[in-house]
């Protein structure tokens, strides 16, 4: 009885302070880092040696304890520090709200709520058409698994991960080695119990990412010799900006571990509580949302490399754009492609045409949600790491990247295409290789036929685009008589044609 009072009692303490709005309370500055002070784990330090990063640096500083003392005194506890944006979130009532915006050393304080999306369930044709589709037979043939690399999992729950078949070996192997749950930090079982229907969301992204079923002889995932570290940022039901929170406290922790690569299958866009809250679409910029500057911390600073779904908004009219984090500059967003064509799935999110750079980057095969087309572009980074350990995150985007089918001609609706292992084995060794079958033509007018030279090629995807990367519409054409016919759109200026062995970018004079 007694312990059942102490968790009912604990239970209610959560939502008396969920009662509460959140918010982020952003600081004026503090102290220079101090050279020798050991502010990360020496696994960060050998990660910053190995890839030529600075081992000091100002984000690595704590937020004051001054500033903590500060807000203790005026009755705030912090839930979550951010050494990263020297910043804290507490829940506030009106009174602590105003006492806060008073105190000297307060930048802002912002509220904090919102919707994270995670996505669907895979199915089994998905998992060998991926792996089919981005030549993964290359990794394995090649002995390739991830081995000993360190992934960061960052998602809604775990629950069913102990009875997945194709997991199995996470735990034989003894490969997880640390779970973090920021929605109830008191939690002890994290893959038997669930409190949401949500909760195996992270567990199926898992499956994408590393999973292998010893008795179908069924490999899922690629990064099945790599090292999880987990950690459960969204309560699946209850969705708040909060979690924004947590996973901007989960990233810090991970790069504290000596975590290199992270894989995070969630993303804001619409949602919030005060509807006069919501994100806009123009502000996924990769500078609005907080959890987006984090992510370039991340990416710039600590050379983490952070794959994210690009969302599944595509369908909707209100939306349609990338979701945050999936915005940030630095990060990999993958968004989904049909098996065989590898145009574009309706529903996965496009890139914003007025951002300076491409989104997504990449997109694979992913019939039920961009959450699993992530997962399996995250354990293709793990084996290019594991093959040479030195490339540094941006060396592995550019070659993730350029080993695309559609490379250099990307788009802002499946990025630069369908990765490929073979194509990035070859770039992992000289990263100056010209691999694709690409052509430019010019033409004048309305119409073109191009006259197709691979015998047996019967479509093509025809991306029209307003400019370099902005798609205006994609189709599938049937070649009529060994020629694929295009009509120009109105604003067109040049098309994308992929003809499954070769691509040719069309410039309208």
């Amino acid at each position: 009885m007694k312990n059942f009072l102490i968790t009912v009692l604990a239970f209610l303490s959560v939502e008396l302070a969920g009662a509460q709005p959140k918010y982020w309370i952003s600081f004026t500055g503090k102290p220079a880092a101090v050279p020798g002070r050991p502010y990360v784990s020496e696994a960060a330090v050998r990660n910053r040696q190995l890839l030529g990063l600075p081992v000091c640096q100002p984000t690595d500083v704590p937020v004051p304890a001054g500033y903590l003392a500060r807000l203790r005194q005026v009755g705030v506890q912090p839930v979550h520090l951010s050494k990263w944006l020297n910043a804290a979130s507490a829940y506030l009532d009106a009174d602590q709200l105003a006492a806060v915006r008073g105190l000297p050393f307060v930048r802002e304080v912002t509220p904090i709520a919102g919707e994270l999306i995670p996505a669907g369930t895979p199915e089994p044709e998905f998992i060998s058409t991926v792996l089919t589709q981005i030549g993964a037979g290359e990794f394995i043939a090649n002995g390739l698994t991830g081995k000993d690399v360190k992934v960061g999992v960052i998602d809604v729950g775990f629950y069913g991960l102990t009875t997945n078949r194709s997991l199995g070996h996470l735990l034989q192997e003894e490969r997880i080695k640390d779970v973090k749950d920021y929605i109830t930090p008191s939690r002890t079982e994290h893959f038997t119990e669930n409190e949401t229907h949500s909760d195996y969301h992270g567990a199926e992204v898992l499956q994408m990412l590393t999973g292998y079923d010893p008795d179908r002889k069924m490999q899922y995932g690629l990064a099945t010799g790599a090292h999880f570290y987990l950690a459960r940022t969204d309560h699946g039901i209850r969705e708040a900006r909060t979690e924004e929170d947590n996973w901007i406290a989960a990233v810090e922790r991970l790069d504290s571990l000596g975590v290199r690569l992270v894989n995070t299958s969630l993303g804001y866009a619409l949602g919030f509580s005060n509807p006069k809250e919501n994100y806009k679409p123009s502000e996924m910029n990769g500078r609005t949302s907080k959890i987006s500057r984090a992510a370039q911390v991340a990416v710039e600073e600590k050379g983490m490399l952070i794959v994210v779904s690009a969302g599944n908004e595509g369908d909707d009219a209100r939306w349609r754009v990338v979701s945050t984090p999936a915005d940030a500059q630095g990060v990999l967003s993958v968004g989904a492609t049909k098996a065989k064509s590898r145009d574009k799935m309706s529903y996965s999110s496009i890139g914003p045409d007025f951002l300076p750079y491409l989104k997504p980057n990449v997109a694979c095969f992913a019939p039920n949600g961009t959450s699993f087309a992530a997962p399996v572009i995250t354990g293709f980074a793990a084996c290019l790491i594991e093959k040479n350990p030195s490339l540094t995150n941006r060396q592995l985007v550019r070659i993730i990247e350029q080993s695309a089918h559609l490379y250099p001609y990307g788009n802002t609706y499946v990025g630069y295409g369908v990765p490929d292992a073979r194509k990035a084995m070859a770039l992992a060794g000289d990263s100056t290789l010209t691999l694709n079958n690409v052509k430019e033509v010019r033409t004048k007018g309305n119409t073109y036929a191009y006259a197709v030279t691979q015998p047996g090629t019967e479509k093509g995807v025809v991306f029209h685009k307003k400019n370099a990367t902005v798609v205006l519409r994609q189709e599938l054409l049937v070649v009529d008589e060994g020629k694929l016919n295009i009509r120009r759109e109105s604003g067109e200026t040049r098309t994308t044609l992929d003809l499954g062995t070769e691509v040719v970018e069309v410039f309208w004079e």
